[in-house]
């Protein structure tokens, strides 16, 4: 009897042990937002990338992609070339994200991010993304001066970008 007991419980699995989640990526935006004295702006970054994480283990938890910077579109010509001077496009093409440690937090995630644009590399220990059914987001609340770059200012100072910036990165999931 004692036998019986032990195979079926022996082979059974605990209850209160969850199974490594998993999170595929099949596209990712960047958007970076902000204020003029004029109005607001939005210029964004899309593209294709697959990739799966484990979620709150040791195996693959983490990720990384490079971001062109000349691929950032503002809507508008003389704003998107704006943006690319302001970020030095040609002297550093490419940004660099990479989310690790990535884990369950209520609803949403919690992760470590580092995050490389220019010359600079920000770090943020507990980093949230926000869940929803179709994508995961974090938002980064900066200041280009944070970058040490200058906001830009056009028409002799008629026309100047707020130092604030929004930078928020979507990590879209693949369906089911």
């Amino acid at each position: 009897m004692g036998l019986v007991i032990f195979f079926l419980l022996g082979s059974a699995k605990p209850t209160f042990l969850a199974d490594d989640s998993t999170l595929s990526i099949n596209k990712i935006k960047i958007e970076i937002t902000g204020k003029s004295n004029v109005g607001n702006y939005n210029c964004s970054n899309t593209f294709s990338i697959r990739d799966t994480i484990y979620l709150n283990s040791t195996k693959k938890n983490a990720f990384t992609t490079e971001i062109k910077m000349s691929n950032f579109d503002c809507g508008n010509k003389i704003m998107t070339k704006d943006l690319k001077e302001t970020v030095k496009a040609k002297k550093f093409p490419n940004s660099t994200v990479y989310i690790s440690d990535i884990k369950p937090n209520g609803k949403n995630y919690k992760c470590r991010l580092i995050f490389c644009i220019t010359d600079k590399t920000l770090k943020y220990k507990d980093f949230i993304l926000y869940k929803s059914d179709e994508k995961i987001e974090g938002i980064l609340n900066l200041k280009f001066s944070d970058l040490e770059l200058e906001p830009p200012v056009k028409m002799a100072g008629l026309i100047k970008v707020k130092d604030d910036i929004i930078i928020n990165f979507c990590l879209y999931k693949t369906k089911d």
